[in-house]
């Protein structure tokens, strides 16, 4: 008999949860990336990406409640696509959390620089300190509760809100011409950049397991998510542009727009805001990303402590030479915002690819649809990754050609794909 390792979700702390997968320090970075890629007319980037991620919801949604395997998007991609492929997107998703990690920590470095009134090297040198400091923390076996991350999603959302509400007033429609400055091409680059905020939807797979009835319970859990989070994304970036105008191109747009609402203390509020996320969020990326190197190093009936703690050692190694030659070329100036965003986006898209390559081939139904529609779209976003991309094929090329993963997800054969999850359990088969 399968023991419960923890205690049941109700759906409205799954819904807490997901929504503090989904947003997180890169909110506090992209809606000035953004408007300095392409003007006011990245807020039909944002409309458009949040179209696209209503439909990855779906896909996961799906795959959730089909797939129980555990492995994530490593199952999610072997259903369709065989084990192989689902060892290329472990290894995808892998690299960008180690790339990511060392551009979350610069964000939180530039906002305590614009606290103090400091330039790039101020924040290359914070972003190094906050590197060390999660280093050092997810190595000594810290974990950052769920209550921990509740409550600092909260005051994410009650940041944006003070912002928004506050700073509205200064608002100006002459903010929003020209509307398209740099061109419509340029709305590609910033969907390409923006797509970092949306990933989270494959979150799904540990949360599927601690709800009672998934099938009932998901679509509500990510119905909920997708309109809290979609709401603080466009707010957030319609008020930037609106009332920042020329200016919203700042790599600190939350810190500008909560000086205008409160004061010369906005920019401090922001900072330490900045600082806390960061280490949350990435420690608990961290801490996921040393299970999945776990699963992909090593088969899941054959995991022991030790090999877990070898695991993540191997992780933190890699987290602090990419954050070497990142946070090195970013001081230099080698290196900019955009390029550094453009690594871990690129390699999650190379995941959520898989992902949904793999539902055109393992799902039925109307959310096959979806899954082809998201597919084409990830492969547009794709297309203006730039040199970016070349990395995602040789990380996903090199793990094909490795051998299969050890993680058994097996494949979803079209009758099972049509049946709910609670069919499949009274047929006596695996979800």
């Amino acid at each position: 008999m399968t023991q419960l390792t923890h205690p049941e979700l109700s759906t409205g702390r799954a819904v807490s949860l997901y929504v503090g997968a989904l947003l997180g320090p890169s909110l506090l970075l992209l809606p000035g990336l953004a408007a300095a890629l392409a003007g006011p007319a990245s807020i039909l980037a944002w409309a458009g990406l949040l179209a696209v991620s209503g439909l990855l919801a779906w896909v996961f949604t799906a795959f959730g409640t089909r797939v129980r395997s555990g492995g994530g998007v490593i199952a999610y991609t072997a259903a369709g696509l065989g084990e192989r492929a689902g060892r290329a997107a472990g290894w995808c998703f892998l690299t960008g959390v180690v790339l990511g990690a060392p551009v979350v920590c610069l964000i939180g470095g530039t906002y305590i620089a614009a606290a103090l009134g400091a330039g790039r090297t101020t924040a290359v040198l914070a972003a190094a300190g906050l590197l060390v400091a999660v280093v050092a923390l997810t190595l000594g076996g810290a974990r950052v509760g769920t209550t921990v991350q509740l409550g600092l999603v909260g005051l994410l959302i009650a940041l944006v809100a003070a912002a928004v509400a506050g700073a509205a007033p200064a608002a100006r429609a002459a903010n929003w011409t020209p509307f398209a400055p740099h061109g419509w091409a340029s709305l590609g680059a910033a969907t390409s950049a923006l797509m970092l905020s949306f990933v989270g939807w494959e979150a799904v797979a540990p949360l599927t397991a601690r709800l009672r009835a998934p099938a009932r319970q998901l679509p509500r859990v990510i119905a909920t998510a997708f309109a809290v989070t979609a709401t603080v994304y466009l707010a957030l970036s319609a008020t930037t542009i609106a009332v920042l105008g020329t200016h919203a191109g700042t790599t600190v747009p939350l810190a500008v727009l909560l000086k205008i609402a409160v004061g010369p203390a906005g920019r401090v509020i922001a900072a330490v805001a900045a600082v806390v996320l960061t280490l949350a969020a990435t420690n608990a990326y961290l801490t996921g990303a040393a299970e999945l190197l776990t699963i992909l190093r090593r088969a899941p009936e054959r995991r022991h402590p030790t090999e877990r703690a070898r695991g993540g050692a191997l992780l933190q190694v890699g987290v602090a030479c990419a954050g070497v030659l990142l946070l090195a070329g970013a001081a230099a100036g080698v290196i900019g915002t955009a390029q550094l965003v453009a690594l871990p986006t690129t390699l999650f898209l190379a995941v959520y690819l898989g992902c949904t390559v793999s539902g055109v081939r393992a799902l039925r139904g109307r959310v096959r649809g979806a899954a082809a529609v998201s597919a084409a779209a990830v492969i547009t976003v794709l297309a203006f990754c730039g040199w970016a991309l070349l990395l995602a094929l040789a990380i996903a090329g090199t793990a094909c050609t490795a051998g299969a993963t050890g993680t058994r997800a097996s494949r979803l054969s079209p009758a099972a794909a049509e049946r709910s999850p609670r069919d499949r359990d009274r047929a006596g088969r695996p979800g």
